[in-house]
């Protein structure tokens, strides 16, 4: 007799502690059961299952409790045949289940992965161990590094999966075989027998990061699946143990997980009535430059049809030379056919005239960043697009209220923030003002998801929560600079210590004169610490769109040149403004300096209210600007300082848990 054990844990049937000993209970009972010959595993609610519950690890780690290993070790122990029949997802300790039955089938929709790396883990119930069985070292070693799912397609040609089979379907008589993976060899490629264990090994340690740089859990991976090579199936299954229960107590897997949870609370708004969303089925965007074109590529991607309103000819040419660029792009790198990428091409249209919006749900200006302009704009927008739709601004520091101010629709009116290049970076700050309605801001969110952006709110204040904190970010690099550290040093310690790029590289890639128009624009706010932005602006050292700015390039390349002229200048200004010199910083000061400046800008936001909350901040600066994920986020590295006694704790009631 087959018996079937489902998973039936709502919503996604996590193998939380709780849970896994119910199942492992069900086993136990299976076992007992001398009628039963086989066994099969399943899911309810159109899952397997997602795996283990991340919410146990934001407890304190406790291996001596039920957990998804000792479902696998009484099935590895059980004479009995075990299938599992997978629809939904099986992700991480799901798969690792599913790996210890004697048999895989899934049904077409069914995708499968071992994720755990993107939460600085490894596989820790033996899927290190049993995938390289299975479909060899290679395949297993790239498919966790990655974290990725596959296809139940891909797994059939993998050999992950023995079948794919319809919905309720488990096996035929014929296949209820007992085939643990534990008595498998590890499959080596076919040629180079002899050397291809050290050779994948190696190479495999050469294309991770250093373990400091955020590469700990990819070096650990690796590790335990040399294990799996060189040691018998309980040695290495011991080992993985211990490389596992090493990594969940680690500082980037920590602060992964932090950023993992900070993530699932974004959407949830305090004291926000209940709304229901509207449905966006087609769009408008005001502008057809750089920005304004990323905008429309996101759209089309999302299957929206966007309409771009822009007068200049030339510009719409060059627009649409860019969306024709980036869609064969994606064809040639295989992610879209020529059929999907003529779609998408074509759901985007052009005008020079404001009436061609007059049907859409949703309008963006994404114009000049100027107050004048913008306010230009939607009062044009305001008399002629239908009076359910909503208004938005891509503006990135003015004052959503007062553009607002020209509309007879403040309530349907926000910022929608998206970080240049639009159609690449996730992030997108959705700003509330102080109009603006539940319902609006529910539709933001739910767009969000749509076009696949990890949506932050921020209150409507200068530079909202990213760019009010870059200015406090560069302002101190500029300090360093006028002391005498050249910006190249600088730019290199930030990298060291894991931004993806370090100020004055950014000042270069945005365009001196985006900063230098902002900083006039509010001049109460000193955000020019000196006249450096000035200078540059007047010489039109505007960045790479001019070969110089911070640096010099060469015609035609974004590769940064360090400029003696630029650090000459520096020491003119310092001297003219009697700054002393303190070029002898280690690189770790310059790190401690300028991140302690966005810390306590952070600070500052958090007691303004222009973030709800202090993951919501490193959000933000993950997604939008590079901030090492490993690290967490400023806020987070506030935390733990405060966590260690080296801080003192928040003041004003603020908690940074």
């Amino acid at each position: 007799m087959n018996k079937v054990i489902t998973l039936d844990n709502p919503p996604v049937n996590a193998l939380s502690f709780a849970y896994s000993e119910k199942i492992l209970k069900e086993i136990e009972a299976a076992e007992k059961d001398p009628s039963v010959t086989s066994v099969t595993i399943t899911g309810a609610n159109g899952y397997f299952s997602a795996g283990v519950d991340v919410n146990d690890f934001a407890k304190e780690w406790d291996p001596s409790g039920t957990t998804v290993r000792d479902i696998i070790e009484a099935i590895e122990r059980s004479q009995k045949v075990y299938i599992a029949a997978i629809d939904g997802v099986a992700l991480g300790g799901a798969l690792e289940l599913a790996l210890a039955c004697d048999r895989r089938v899934a049904t077409p929709r069914s995708k499968l992965g071992l994720p755990e790396i993107k939460l600085g883990l490894i596989p820790g119930a033996g899927g290190t161990q049993r995938l390289p069985r299975l479909i060899g070292a290679q395949e297993a070693l790239q498919m966790m590094l990655k974290g990725e799912t596959v296809t139940a397609e891909r797994a059939l040609e993998l050999g992950l999966i023995d079948e794919i089979v319809d919905a309720g379907a488990t096996a035929t008589d014929g296949a209820l075989k007992k085939r643990r993976l534990s008595e498998l060899k590890v499959q080596l490629p076919a040629t180079a027998q002899a050397f291809a264990l050290p050779y994948i090994i190696a190479q495999a340690h050469k294309t991770v990061p250093p373990e400091e740089s955020g590469g700990l859990a990819a070096h650990k991976l690796i590790d335990a699946v040399q294990a799996a090579f060189e040691l018998p199936f309980p040695r290495g299954i011991a080992r993985e143990y211990r490389l596992f229960d090493e990594l969940v107590g680690s500082a980037p897997s920590l602060a992964l997980r932090h950023l993992f949870f900070a993530e699932r609370e974004l959407s949830k708004i305090p004291n926000l009535p209940p709304a229901d969303p509207l449905d966006i089925k087609s769009a408008g965007v005001v502008g057809g430059g750089t920005m304004g074109t990323g905008i429309a590529i996101t759209f089309a991607n999302a299957g929206i049809p966007v309409t771009v309103v822009e007068p200049s000819a030339e510009q719409v040419a060059k627009a649409r030379q860019t969306i024709f660029g980036m869609f064969m792009h994606q064809v040639k790198r295989g992610r879209l056919t020529q059929e999907e990428a003529w779609k998408r091409g074509q759901s985007i249209e052009f005008s020079d005239d404001y009436a061609a919006l007059a049907n859409c749900d949703l309008v963006i200006e994404a114009v000049f960043e100027n107050m004048a302009v913008k306010k230009e704009v939607f009062a044009k927008l305001d008399g002629v697009v239908k009076p359910g739709a909503i208004l938005a601004s891509n503006t990135s520091t003015l004052d959503i209220d007062e553009i607002a101010s020209v509309t007879k629709r403040p309530e349907q009116f926000l910022g929608l923030h998206f970080f240049a290049p639009a159609n690449i970076m996730k992030l997108l700050e959705i700003v509330r003002g102080k109009a603006t309605s539940a319902q609006t801001l529910a539709t933001a969110f739910k767009l969000a998801k749509q076009l696949r952006k990890v949506a932050v709110l921020s209150a409507n204040a200068f530079g909202f929560i990213g760019n009010r904190m870059f200015f406090e970010y560069t302002r101190e690099a500029v300090a360093l600079a006028e002391e005498g550290v050249p910006p190249a040093r600088i730019d290199a310690a930030m990298k060291k210590f894991g931004m993806a790029m370090g100020p004055f590289a950014t000042f270069d890639l945005s365009g001196i004169d985006v900063f230098w128009h902002v900083a006039q624009g509010r001049p109460d706010l000193n955000l020019a610490r000196t006249p450096i932005l000035d200078r540059l602006y007047e010489q039109k050292r505007l960045g790479q769109k001019t070969g110089k700015g911070f640096y010099k390039y060469a015609e035609g390349s974004r590769e940064a040149i360090r400029d003696e002229e630029i650090e000459k200048l520096f020491a003119q200004l310092a001297k003219e403004e009697g700054v002393a010199q303190h070029s002898d910083v280690s690189d770790d000061e310059i790190a401690q300096r300028i991140v302690g400046a966005l810390i306590k800008s952070g600070e500052e936001i958090l007691r303004d209210g222009v973030a709800l909350r202090p993951g919501d901040i490193d959000i933000v600066w993950i997604y939008g600007y590079g901030f090492p994920p490993h690290k967490g986020g400023p806020m987070w590295l506030l935390r733990q300082a405060q966590d260690s006694g080296a801080v003192a704790p928040p003041a004003g009631g603020l908690t940074y848990a």
